[in-house]
């Protein structure tokens, strides 16, 4: 048996270390196509125009460190003349080094937006194509999709910028600064090394793993915690009408107490990160001044030449030591792109559509699909995904165009699961579906989607425009006897929160509009006529009848069987029974034939089951 998302790779359960091969290796496959796309132009001129940016505030901040050291051996000599060259020569550089570094983090965060935009456009686009975003929704290993697009790859872009600016820069403070080091004190440079190299390798093998696990964990439970609160909104009104706030309120206790305990853990892990990263920056302050201090008091070594070491060791050490300053940030960067990059291998990988085979092992086939001229199920064998029930057995159906198929049978029997193996949202079983082109089909379920927009959007979904006009669309309205609704709302234009304005029997009739807007081939009704009456029921379908519609319909009413050509009775465990509809009597719980005659084809039902007469 098969699942709607199994054919997804799915991803391994592991800790990644910071800096990685295995970190990497994610990073590049989630950045690379950006820049190998129809954006790369830009993508590389501002990569370069900010590189260029950087080369000139190093630069700036040399000689700004200079002119310090200048100020302070001026000061020392007391040498007014030389003292103010060196003030102005200092206020000359600022009046370039500011406009500099606020253009510079100005395209940064340009550059950052635009490969966002870029990024989530891709994202979206796998998501909802093939379904995706449906499949998704009951695979457990990938938590919060909508978090990802929306949070972590605005984090991602972001970071990885910043990142790599920075060690772009460092790079170039290195080289920079080190000159100067060198050229003041070669000990410095040597103690320096060993002191960067002791730092970087503690705070990789001692705070790595930890941090970037638990923060890993936190942005899911932050992400299940919105979610639940999410739903508590979606579905204020029956929440309301069950009176149901102390389990809501407990189950969201349930979300914020993860979230809380794995953040008391991080927290804790931060804080030893803090003293690490405080004590490793300030022993700064003592070190250029003790290796230095004999230099100084010998007369060997001017005062100015001291800050000005002192600068540059700051400086380098920045620079080498760039993922201890940053280890925080990093491994909150680590975690969230093993989140991105879980997404991106089931969402952008063609090879792997929704509601595809099932999980590796799985004996069952899944169910193949034909194009044809009309809906035909030869040998159709359906399953729910992940189980070994057997929903429908061997199931034969032909419906000619404009022919109306009713479905009945008790709950659970395997209706709205048939439902979603002919819209191919299921493919968990195995015979044949041949079926038009799924633009030919249209699906109303019993409770409508209502977007938040117009009045028109809502009458034209899934569309986006439509070819009718102003007058057609409200005689479309009338068809559906919803006739006042335009005039009460503020005509078509108006913008309204539909779900709570509009009851569900006007939401249902609302929806019937819909199919006379597309007016498609095959339309599917899951119940879509629960909330009406039994004159608006009747003219509704009366309605699509006379178009020449063929329908698939279930329903519990008898008086829609009236509507209908055929039924397909399901019994459970695969059983079922293709009557005429005008021999198939409601009683209650099965249905009854009135002779073996009247029998569209033979019942087909596993053996060693009788046949009724």
């Amino acid at each position: 048996m098969t699942s709607p998302t199994s054919a997804f790779p799915q991803p391994k359960r592991r800790r990644t270390a910071l800096l990685s091969v295995a970190a990497w290796k994610q990073f590049v496959e989630v950045a690379k196509p950006y820049w190998l796309s129809e954006e790369k132009k830009k993508a590389w001129w501002l990569l370069f125009a900010l590189i260029g940016l950087m080369l000139v505030e190093t630069k700036l901040a040399v000689m700004l460190n200079d002119q310090a050291g200048e100020m302070t051996s001026a000061l020392a000599a007391k040498n007014g003349n030389r003292f103010w060259t060196a003030v102005r020569a200092c206020l000359f550089t600022l009046a370039f080094a500011v406009p500099v570094y606020a253009f510079y983090y100005y395209m940064r965060d340009l550059f950052a937006n635009h490969w966002r935009r870029w990024l989530t456009g891709r994202f979206l686009d796998g998501y909802l194509k093939g379904r995706k975003y449906y499949a998704l929704d009951a695979n457990k290993d990938i938590d919060n999709p909508d978090q990802r697009i929306s949070e972590d790859i605005n984090t991602f872009t972001g970071r990885s910028i910043h990142f790599l600016l920075i060690f772009i820069g460092s790079i170039m403070q290195l080289v920079a600064f080190s000159a100067v080091l060198w050229s003041i004190s070669h000990m410095l440079v040597g103690v320096l090394a060993l002191y960067a190299s002791i730092g970087t390798v503690v705070a990789l093998y001692v705070f790595g793993n930890p941090l970037i696990h638990l923060n890993f964990w936190q942005l899911r439970r932050e992400a299940d915690f919105r979610f639940s609160l999410i739903r508590l909104r979606e579905n204020a009104e029956s929440i309301a009408f069950y009176r149901g706030e102390e389990q809501e309120r407990t189950r969201i206790n349930l979300k914020l107490d993860k979230a809380i305990h794995n953040f008391a853990k991080l927290i804790k892990k931060q804080r030893n990160l803090n003293m690490f990263q405080r004590t490793f920056s300030q022993l700064t302050l003592v070190l250029p001044g003790v290796i230095l201090a004999s230099g100084v008091l010998s007369g060997e070594l001017e005062v100015g030449r001291a800050i000005q070491a002192a600068g540059a060791f700051t400086a380098v050490l920045g620079a080498v030591g760039v993922i201890v300053d940053n280890f925080e940030s990093l491994s909150r960067f680590i975690a969230g792109i093993g989140r991105l990059h879980g997404l991106s291998r089931l969402v952008l990988d063609d090879a792997a559509p929704a509601g595809a085979a099932g999980p590796a092992g799985n004996a069952h086939p899944s169910i193949e699909r034909r194009p044809g001229t009309h809906l035909a199920l030869q040998s159709l064998t359906l399953h729910p995904p992940q189980s070994e029930r057997v929903l429908i057995k061997e199931l034969n159906l032909t419906l000619k165009p404009g022919d109306a198929l009713l479905i009945t049978g008790d709950s659970g029997c395997g209706k709205s699961s048939l439902l979603r193996a002919i819209a191919g949202l299921w493919q968990t079983g195995s015979g044949t579906i041949q079926h038009p082109p799924q633009e030919d089909f249209f699906f109303l379920p019993q409770q409508p989607y209502l977007q938040r927009g117009t009045l028109r959007s809502q009458l034209i979904y899934p569309s986006t425009h439509t070819s009718l006009g102003d007058a057609e669309l409200l005689a479309i309205l009338e068809q559906v006897h919803l006739p006042r609704l335009a005039g009460r709302v503020g005509g078509l234009d108006a913008v309204q929160d539909w779900d709570k304005l509009l009851s569900v029997g006007e939401q249902q009739r609302l929806a019937f509009g819909r199919v006379l807007v597309h007016a498609p081939k095959i339309v599917i009704l899951d119940e879509a006529t629960s909330a009406l009456d039994g004159a608006n029921e009747a003219a509704l379908y009366a309605r699509l009848r006379e178009s020449g519609t063929t329908l698939i319909s279930i329903a519990h009413r008898p008086a829609v069987l009236r509507h209908h050509t055929h039924v397909l009775h399901l019994m459970g465990e695969g059983q079922w029974e293709l009557l005429d509809a005008t021999v198939y009597r409601f009683d209650g719980a099965a249905a009854e034939m009135r002779s073996n005659e009247a029998r569209v084809q033979p019942a087909r039902r596993p053996p060693a089951v009788a046949v009724t007469g």
